[in-house]
């Protein structure tokens, strides 16, 4: 079951849901608009070779080789670029509800692209999204509403509420290999 504006509204006024920080601007029909924070991380150009299966084995490189964090109010993806962005909002999903994030229709007619991301029941933390440049410059700015969150009812509370590795993320977070993965 999707939940709509009026049960989205009930769930945050009851605590179950949080959305700091929340305004009603980005509660819409069927869910909750998604803002740029202040972070992205640009995927470095580089001849380096990141092997997974030597990072989970060594923890040998630098992942600054292959990201750069960036701080600010605005930001210019640049044609074709792959970076992260976080969320201003951080969330905290109960145990019944998970959530699917999709761009907002706008940004994606102008090109720009982000996979199919997914919010885990139990999930508390920021959002870090991959996006995929459009053909020419997009500048995006800090607060503006950028993805769109649609929440589900799950039929039952799951068992094991999400605590992976990026469980309280806050800010972008780069990816995190181990020998789980």
């Amino acid at each position: 079951m999707i939940l709509s504006d009026f049960d989205l509204r009930n769930y945050i006024k009851s605590g179950r849901l949080v959305v700091k920080p929340f305004t009603e601007s980005t509660l819409r029909e069927n869910g909750i608009d998604l803002r740029i924070g202040d972070q992205i991380a640009r995927l470095k150009r580089t001849d380096k070779v990141f092997d997974i299966t030597q990072f989970m084995k060594n923890g040998g490189y630098n992942i600054g080789d292959f990201f750069e964090i960036e701080e600010g109010e605005e930001f210019l993806i640049r044609p074709f670029e792959h970076v992260l962005i976080s969320s201003l909002e951080y969330l905290e999903l109960p145990n019944d509800l998970m959530g699917f994030v999709e761009l907002r229709s706008t940004f994606a007619r102008i090109g720009l692209v982000i996979p199919p991301t997914i919010i885990d029941a139990g999930f508390k933390g920021q959002i870090t999204l991959e996006v995929r440049g459009a053909p020419f410059p997009v500048r995006l700015r800090r607060g503006m509403r950028f993805a769109h969150v649609i929440f589900a009812k799950l039929t039952s509370p799951v068992l094991n509420p999400y605590r992976g590795k990026y469980f309280g993320q806050r800010g972008v977070t780069l990816p995190k290999l181990d020998r789980e993965d």
